[in-house]
């Protein structure tokens, strides 16, 4: 039987797909010429507005990277601390939303809801603009931090909750049959399980938090996008000063995506069935006699 979702393409099919591809490859080399000849029009392939980021030599090039590596630490701890509140807060929302009642329910989904519904910008925007008036006077990282927080930590929620209910129904049973509480169960047999399913939608999520950080230019945040936007007023340089920082953020970006990928191939890995080294599956041992009944159970 066939593996493939959809018709095998013959030979016909094959050479309308390469020549479509050849015409979108052309199109799009055309494109990327022309706009490069447009730049080269405008002198933004001279030297001096390249020389300030690549070249070692200038006098500006140490203090622009000075300035780069303080914003992008910046952007590292508003999404470590994020990712910490948000892994801490969305298992606590998920756990509540998995326990509770029928009668208070529909306030924890509606909280949840609700969050995910909100623009992450308008979540740093409230935070910085809102708690200020009721004394909460902050530096601007914490600001950008509870915003982010407040989106990520609902998405989380989504993805321990999905994590919890993927996982088999009889290791909720088995727990409970060997005398543990609802919390217990939680704890020690559930939440483990999940967390090591969901990892790599974790890392993930991480990646997206990242990428929120340039938001915080927003609330005068001294991140990476406030500060390309300073330094370009200084070296007249937008375009390579935006395109540094894209690449900054696409170099950290794949990293955690390929962790993730990895990630996820290891727990794939790990979740196949351990074999003896005679290729039968191995035995996994309780302690119990193996015979059990009125053999095992004498003496």
């Amino acid at each position: 039987m066939s593996n493939v979702l959809y018709d095998i393409p013959g030979p016909r099919a094959r050479r309308r797909t390469l020549v479509f591809s050849l015409i979108a490859g052309v199109g799009l080399l055309a494109v990327l010429a022309l706009v490069g000849l447009r730049l080269s029009d405008q002198g933004q392939f001279e030297a001096e507005k390249w020389a300030p980021l690549f070249d070692p030599t200038t006098d500006e090039f140490p203090l622009v990277w000075e300035r780069i590596g303080r914003a992008l630490g910046a952007n590292m701890a508003a999404a470590a601390l994020a990712m910490v509140f948000s892994l801490v807060i969305g298992t606590l929302l998920a756990i509540t939303r998995v326990t509770s009642a029928a009668w208070y329910r529909w306030l924890v989904v509606g909280v949840i809801e609700f969050l995910r519904g909100v623009p992450v910008v308008i979540a740093i925007f409230f935070a910085a603009r809102v708690l200020p008036t009721l004394g909460a006077d902050m530096d601007p990282l914490w600001y950008l931090v509870i915003g982010l927080t407040l989106y990520n930590s609902v998405v989380i929620a989504e993805i321990v909750r999905a994590g919890i209910n993927s996982l088999p129904r009889g290791q909720k049973e088995a727990a409970e049959s060997l005398g543990l509480t609802r919390g217990q169960t939680l704890r020690l047999v559930l939440l483990p399980q999940a967390f090591r399913a969901m990892l790599p939608a974790l890392i993930s999520q991480l990646v997206v938090i990242v990428k929120d950080t340039s938001l915080g230019f927003i609330i005068s945040y001294e991140e990476l996008v406030r500060v390309a936007g300073q330094l370009k007023e200084v070296l007249y340089n937008p375009i390579q000063m935006y395109l540094l920082i894209a690449v900054i953020f696409i170099v950290i970006n794949y990293a955690l995506s390929r962790l993730a990928v990895y990630t996820e191939r290891r727990l794939s890995q790990g979740k196949k069935t351990a074999r003896t080294e005679d290729g039968e599956p191995a035995v996994l041992h309780t302690g119990a006699p193996a015979g059990g009944g009125a053999d095992g159970g004498a003496g």
